[in-house]
């Protein structure tokens, strides 16, 4: 295109150059150049419009191609997406699938287990059952053998009449030993920190002495463990003779008796153990009451403590209270100090409560007052105890009706 242009540039500028004047050559300029240069210039720009049209249909085409690119690439990854979705979808089911099945067995291992328990306490009633059976059916053959001896006089003895015979399972005593031994002792807690206090309220309002009252609520629980192991030792020899005639089986005839006593502690006459503290009370020489009050008052107080005693007897190896003596040494690993107490005496003026001993090992201890010259104060209380009890009922009535003289108002020893 270039030598074109040179061209046709030469043979306008020889024509201009052959005319002569001095406007020569401008027509030839105006006719031939000016109309070329025009068309060729028109041609330029339209090609150079041409090029950038065609630049930018270029870039719109690789634009639309990335886009395209860009499109197909988020289209795979949507379905790349959906397939993980879908196959995330299918472990879940298949999850909830084995959870519902190990759910389902989980509930049929219940069920099997709570046949088999049902099995088995089953089995423990039959044997029961049966072991009732065969000491019912020693029972009668004993009798019949008594009732044919030739010297019926030996059948009547004033024995006590034969315990009543119910189921009992065998190792049932030592399977809650633990168990027992825990309860026993909380409750022990209990009623020393609440109704020791509830004993306490009821006797203070006969006694104002708040010594007699904590030495009385002292006596009383010891003398409730002292009766209930009493009546334990007979309970158990009853139910010996009992069980010993028709005892058969894998178990001895001494855990056969210690379940027995377990199971039925309700036939423990535990209203016999109270008549019989409230009778030791009444005779012991260190606790005095005024007339109006009688130890029965606190009777339900005595009766728990007794029923505690008792079952406490049961365990292996049994538990029972310290022995405690007003003047001993304080020992520190058996008693607390009560708050009213001289913390630098060494002895013991009065106790509060017991200390609880499983083989001569405190597992509570108990409370106790320590005053200095206690020794000397439990004397002069024991001796004006004993003048005051020495007295007969006429002496005092004498007394206090012909107004005597000092000394013969003294101890019948003077």
């Amino acid at each position: 295109m270039t030598s074109v242009i040179q061209g046709q540039l030469f043979t306008i500028l020889n024509e201009t150059s052959r005319e002569s004047g001095h406007y020569a050559g401008v027509d030839t300029i105006k006719t031939r150049l000016l109309p070329w240069l025009g068309t060729w210039f028109s041609h330029a720009t339209s090609g150079r419009l041409f090029e950038t049209g065609l630049f930018l249909n270029q870039d719109s085409t690789e634009t639309e191609r990335k886009l395209r690119q860009l499109a197909t690439s988020q289209t795979l990854q949507l379905q790349d997406l959906q397939e993980e979705l879908t196959s995330t979808r299918l472990e879940l089911n298949h999850v909830q699938q084995d959870l519902k099945a190990s759910r389902a067995q989980e509930e049929d291992s219940l069920r099997r287990l709570d046949h088999l328990n049902d099995c088995e306490q089953q089995i423990e009633r039959l044997r029961d059952e049966l072991s009732i059976l065969d000491a019912q059916k020693s029972v009668l053959q004993s009798r019949i053998a008594r009732s044919r001896s030739p010297s019926p006089r030996r059948i009547r003895s004033r024995s006590p009449s034969p315990l009543p015979l119910r189921s009992c399972s065998p190792g049932r005593a030592r399977s809650t030993n633990a168990s027992r031994h825990a309860f026993l002792v909380a409750r022990f807690g209990d009623i020393y920190s609440k109704d020791r206090f509830d004993a306490e309220r009821i006797l203070r309002t006969y006694i104002s002495d708040m010594e007699m009252v904590q030495r009385i609520i002292y006596t009383a629980a010891v003398e409730s463990f002292h009766a209930a192991k009493m009546a334990y030792r007979q309970f158990k020899m009853r139910v010996r003779k009992t069980l010993s005639i028709g005892h058969s089986g894998p178990e001895s005839l001494e855990d056969t008796v210690m379940d027995y006593i377990v199971r039925h502690e309700d036939l423990y006459d535990v209203q016999a153990s109270v008549n019989e503290v409230i009778r030791s009370m009444n005779i012991n020489p260190k606790i005095s009451s005024t007339p109006e009050c009688d130890f029965a008052v606190i009777s339900s107080f005595i009766r728990e403590l007794c029923r505690v005693a008792f079952s406490m007897q049961t365990l292996t190896p049994p538990l029972d209270v310290a022995f405690g003596m007003d003047g001993e040494f304080f020992s520190e690993t058996k008693y607390h100090r009560s708050v009213d107490s001289d913390y630098t005496a060494a002895l013991v003026a009065y106790h509060v409560w017991p200390a609880l001993m499983e083989n001569d090992v405190v597992i509570v201890k108990g409370e106790a007052v320590t005053k200095r010259g206690a020794l000397w104060s439990h004397r002069s209380r024991s001796r004006s105890q004993n003048r005051s009890r020495s007295v007969s009922p006429l002496l005092s009535h004498l007394s206090r009706s012909r107004s005597p003289s000092p000394q013969r108002s003294g101890s019948p020893r003077h």
